[in-house]
């Protein structure tokens, strides 16, 4: 789905009355009430005023207070959020985010004034205004999909809010493919989708099984070698910045299902790896967010898509493949599959690319939610300055990034009798290993960060900014990233 459409309008004072559908109006926890607040509460006859004075004194900056059927309006509900004009980029996006929940199926018309904040409080409504419906039969209500956004300078604002709403559509085309279960979003399902994204100026080609195994790309094609759906590569490349500069490459892991092959994972919750496809889903609603903001940079985002079934043909634990690198993996546990795809894909990446610098992002291993719960993605990486941007990036939007250690001791454990290296070394450390075997496939001198989301690409419970599901985890930081670190 895409994000509710928002617009942006000159306060009218004498409209206030007449709005339909649901009117959000923003008020200090003490002060003064500005224009359109002053105007909603004597329509309301102080009904705005008694909700602040009687709730606002204890409430977090951000609450919405519902008044259901108000009177002196014609809206069926006034919503009133505890926030002042001069407020955090934080709280003017929770309020959005309450706002955009609370809303229904409702038209809505948010007063925000002169609220500087008011481009983050429309990103918030967007952000949380979402629901995976596409697969439920029963009759939807009629959704009027409208936002509209009276404030002071509706240009400015406007134009403020466009490369917000632009990272919105990226996040919610990400939740869309990890909430799609895997009968729906097959590996061919997923390219389809990636190559629709011509539309929108982005460059997009599908390496099939044939050049994969042209370019020895043995690793990745181990992993699906017992489904019927067909291994492939997706590349996506947006050239926004100055012709010839090396790009910043994203790769993404993309099992659109992981049974764990012969290594088979028990029944219970197997359910959930429809979105094991997480790593590549960021990364294709990066790109879409970077194209439709128009990111003044280079970057290529590359993604394996494969499926993990047990068959007759399936790769066997014990089993050795060899990587487009060339170095030879003995396969302990097919159930780490995710890195054999990556480390090809970033091979290709490198090759062919020479990046200025690449992120890998995989719902990688159990470990990392062991060791950060559904709080935090795990960051790996070999370049301080560029982990740190990351985690500059990622704490300003709001997402969730822990640094975790790399080492050699830990590379130890990856050490084979019979090849050069095993995919797994163990329990101790397991999201910690699995990195070092990825850092085994980055070239000298090229600065690279893993992240492994496998805590934080879909959960249970609802977030800030997200329902319960697919979050989108990862598209905001990134588009952050690139526009601190890689544009101008």
């Amino acid at each position: 789905m895409r994000p509710v459409t928002i617009s942006f309008e000159e306060t009218q004072l004498d409209e206030i009355g007449t709005v339909e559908g649901r009117i959000a109006v923003f008020v200090p926890a003490e002060g003064n009430l500005d224009q359109g607040a002053r105007r909603l509460n004597r329509l309301t006859r102080g009904a705005v005023e008694r909700v602040r004075e009687s709730k606002a004194e204890d409430a977090s900056l951000g609450t919405v207070f519902t008044l259901s059927f108000p009177a002196g309006v014609a809206a069926e509900a006034v919503d009133v959020v505890v926030l002042p004009r001069r407020c955090s980029v934080e709280d003017a996006r929770k309020a959005g985010a309450g706002l955009g929940k609370a809303r229904g199926n409702a038209a809505l018309t948010v007063l925000a004034g002169t609220n500087p904040k008011a481009a983050h409080v429309a990103y918030g409504i967007a952000m949380r205004d979402y629901g995976f419906d596409d697969h439920k039969t029963a009759d939807a209500k009629e959704d009027a999909r409208a936002v509209t956004m009276m404030v002071s300078k509706p240009e400015e604002v406007e134009e403020a809010a466009a490369p917000l709403l632009a990272v919105a559509e990226g996040a919610f085309f990400t939740r869309d493919l990890i909430n799609e279960p895997a009968n729906v979003l097959t590996t061919t399902e997923f390219a389809n989708r990636l190559v629709a994204l011509k539309d929108i100026g982005l460059e997009v080609e599908v390496l099939e099984e044939d050049k994969l195994k042209e370019l020895g790309m043995g690793a990745l094609l181990s992993v699906g070698e017992g489904s019927d759906s067909p291994s492939k590569v997706a590349v996506m490349q947006w050239n926004g910045g100055e012709k010839d500069a090396a790009p910043l490459a994203l790769v993404g892991k993309g099992v659109v299902f992981d049974t764990g092959g012969i290594s088979l994972k028990p029944a219970a919750g197997m359910e959930e790896m429809t979105m094991d496809m997480g790593g590549a889903g960021v990364v294709a609603g990066a790109m879409k967010a970077l194209a439709l903001r128009k990111a003044k940079a280079n970057v290529v985002g590359l993604v394996g898509l494969v499926e993990n079934m047990p068959s007759g043909r399936a790769t066997r634990p014990g089993d050795v493949v060899t990587s487009m690198k060339g170095d030879t993996i003995e396969v302990i546990n097919t159930d780490a599959e995710g890195r054999l795809v990556l480390c090809d894909v970033m091979h290709y990446a490198q090759e062919r690319f020479k990046p200025a610098a690449m992120i890998d992002l995989a719902t990688l291993t159990g470990a990392i939610i062991i060791g950060l719960g559904h709080e935090n993605a795990g960051v790996f990486s070999n370049d301080d300055a560029l982990c740190n941007g990351f985690l500059k990036a990622a704490e300003a939007e709001g997402e969730g990034a822990w640094r975790m250690p790399l080492g050699k001791g830990y590379a130890k454990q990856l050490k084979s009798r019979i090849s050069d290296v095993k995919n797994v070394g163990g329990r101790p450390a397991g999201s910690i290993t699995a990195a070092e075997f990825l850092q085994r496939f980055v070239q000298d001198g090229l600065p690279w960060i893993h992240l492994d989301i496998a805590g934080v690409a879909s959960v249970k419970s609802e977030t800030a900014l997200a329902p319960a599901g697919a979050t989108g985890w990862g598209v905001s930081a990134l588009s952050r990233l690139v526009a601190d670190k890689f544009e101008g």
